[in-house]
């Protein structure tokens, strides 16, 4: 995942998948916040992590705002989810704005794509 800010929302989807890969240990994850503020960046991830008692994904972050070029990002999203298997992607999920109830159950409905 790739996030441009911390919300509720995207720790609700963290939470979730994190719980995911509590039950399935071939489940991997990883949250990227694309920040240029290195000190508050990693402030809200650590607050994020004990919030939300996250255990099983690496918060980090990248000082670069538009993302690793290689993975093209779209500019306008406030957030990208990214599922990959045997190095292919799978799954591709970019909301601009907030993530809603029903984009987080969507997401999270996708996971066994990527355990077939």
């Amino acid at each position: 995942m790739f996030a441009r800010a911390t919300s509720e929302p995207l720790a609700s989807l963290v939470k979730q998948i994190d719980e995911k890969i509590g039950e399935n240990s071939k489940l991997k994850a990883f949250v990227v916040l694309l920040a240029t503020d290195s000190k508050k960046a990693s402030s809200e991830l650590s607050e994020l992590a004990k919030k939300h008692e996250i255990k099983h994904v690496p918060l980090t972050m990248l000082g670069e705002p538009d993302g690793p070029p290689q993975y093209d990002l779209t500019k306008e999203a406030g957030i990208t989810v990214l599922m990959w298997l045997d190095g292919k992607v799978k799954v591709n999920h970019a909301y601009k704005g907030e993530l809603t109830d029903k984009d987080i159950r969507t997401i999270v409905a996708d996971i066994p794509r990527i355990l077939e």
